[in-house]
């Protein structure tokens, strides 16, 4: 056996490089960190101090929070750790903290945060008008918004946001039971000149006048989603037609007062409409009961 060489001239072998020896700033939170899933920087921070101190610096630099990412139910606790430190926020999506999330949870991270510009407060029951108060008056920058099953928002609730949040293009209020004609015609007025994406599916005292009034002041509007708005009836379908020629998308399924005569002009643009014209519906019907139809001709 060959004795084992010693290093000559005094050379040391090379010491093995730790992961938290590479440098925090311009290695690990840009080009590591930023590649772990929320969930796993929940873990990774309960290794070691240093562990710790190292994600607390990167959540410091959260530009889009999540909460989806960290699980479907996420604690008060875990949430305030998260973002306790976070003040550069431009996306903010809360939703699977909708079962306790109140406003003291979330007043403190809206005014550390003010230049969000997505909120998601989807299904947050516990808040209240003092919420979407604080987000308009110390968030200018909001472009998107999503209330939907909040059932605390009303027409009062709704004017403060119009009349603060100049750059608001996307707003959901997608079953906001509270709302009505007057206060959709207030947001139209007030906020509809930048508004491109507008859902108010499943308000059942939203009808025709609302519709019609956003139709007048809202020349860019893209996306319109009336699912289930049961008081509207073709009148407001017939001024959307009139009156936005931007739209893309139009949503009027469960609308049962919207008649095919009014769509049609809309249609013939090219929009996206999630209701089949008639004689698809009487064709596809004719193919269940008889397996194959094509020798039938609907045109009369």
């Amino acid at each position: 056996m060959e004795p084992q060489m010693e290093p000559s001239g005094g050379e040391q072998e090379p010491r093995a490089v730790r992961l938290l020896d590479l440098p925090w700033e311009d290695v690990l939170l840009p080009h590591v960190l930023s590649r772990v899933p929320l969930r796993q920087l929940l873990r990774l921070q309960r290794v070691s101090r240093a562990f710790r101190a190292l994600v607390q610096l990167h959540l410091a630099g959260l530009r889009r929070f999540d909460a989806a990412q960290v699980g479907p139910q996420l604690p008060r606790a875990a949430l305030a750790w998260l973002l306790r430190d976070a003040e550069g926020l431009q996306e903010l999506a809360l939703a699977p903290c909708h079962e306790w999330l109140a406003d003291e949870d979330l007043l403190p991270v809206l005014a550390r945060n003010p230049q969000l510009r997505s909120v998601a407060l989807a299904g947050c029951g516990q808040l209240s008008r003092r919420a979407l108060g604080a987000l308009a008056q110390g968030c200018p920058r909001l472009q998107r918004l999503s209330l939907a099953h909040c059932d605390w928002v009303d027409g009062l609730a709704l004017r403060g946001l119009a009349d603060r949040c100049p750059a608001l293009e996307q707003l959901d209020l997608t079953a906001c039971r509270q709302l009505k004609d007057e206060a959709i015609v207030d947001l139209a007025r007030r906020r509809g000149a930048g508004l491109r994406s507008l859902s108010l599916a499943v308000n059942a005292n939203v009808g025709d006048a609302a519709v019609q009034e956003l139709a007048r002041n809202c020349p860019r509007l893209q996306h319109l989603d009336l699912t289930g708005c049961l008081r509207v009836g073709s009148d407001g379908i017939r001024t959307l037609a009139e009156y936005c020629p931007a739209l893309r998308s139009l949503r009027v399924r469960h609308c049962h007062h919207v008649a095919e005569p009014s769509l049609s002009r809309l249609r013939k643009r090219g929009v996206d409409i999630d209701v089949e014209p008639p004689t698809h519906q009487a064709l596809v019907l004719l193919q269940d009961m008889a397996g194959f139809a094509p020798f039938v001709n609907l045109q009369v």
